[in-house]
């Protein structure tokens, strides 16, 4: 039997949980049954294959997840994976409110789990969407279409830098809200930086 080793930051991780805490260590088990790489990456228990992620246990108010870094790649034979918000294209979770449902689909669990390693053995990838397969707001493309420098700043930036801002501002519902966040970000753009640097 091959020693398994627990992350020292993945035990304090489920001392200080409140909330999911049995849930979390049953799902911690099932993972490392798998023959995973316990790390903690994000806040949170994340399991590698070969340096590459391959889960991720994480909780919320509602439900706590088993989370497939390439879980659209996944089959999903039983129709569990959820894709957390539209903007989401790799990632996918299969949610859990109580820890009987875990023991329940451990077999389950398993199943995806090493459908997951072999996804990353073989090399796979998400083709992610492009930025320009992404509406850009009608309140962005005025100021893109009147500000040449800006419009030359705004393609100069990284594709996913490009996608945060676009989703940033095609976020709110009032056409006054996405001109302010467009306002507010005129400048960092022309500073060829992103919306998070």
């Amino acid at each position: 039997m091959t020693e398994i080793r627990m992350n020292l930051k993945v035990d304090e991780f489920l001392s200080k949980s409140k909330k999911w805490k049995e849930e979390y260590e049953k799902l911690r088990n099932i993972v490392l049954d798998c023959k995973l790489t316990e790390e903690f990456k994000w806040m949170h228990p994340c399991y590698t294959f070969e340096n590459k992620n391959i889960v991720l246990i994480h909780g919320f108010k509602e439900y706590c997840a088993l989370l497939f870094h390439k879980g659209a790649l996944l089959k999903d034979a039983h129709g569990i994976l959820i894709q957390q918000t539209e903007n989401v294209q790799a990632a996918r979770q299969i949610r859990f409110t109580n820890v009987q449902e875990i023991v329940e689909m451990e077999p389950i669990l398993k199943a995806y789990i090493y459908e997951a390693i072999e996804v990353e053995k073989a090399g796979l990838e998400v083709n992610f969407k492009k930025h320009t397969e992404y509406t850009i707001p009608e309140e962005f493309q005025n100021k893109l279409d009147e500000i040449p420098a800006l419009k030359t700043a705004f393609e100069a930036l990284t594709p996913g830098r490009q996608r945060a801002y676009i989703l940033h501002f095609s976020a709110p519902k009032q056409s006054k809200t996405r001109e302010s966040r467009v306002e507010k970000c005129m400048q960092q753009i022309l500073n060829g930086k992103g919306l998070n640097d």
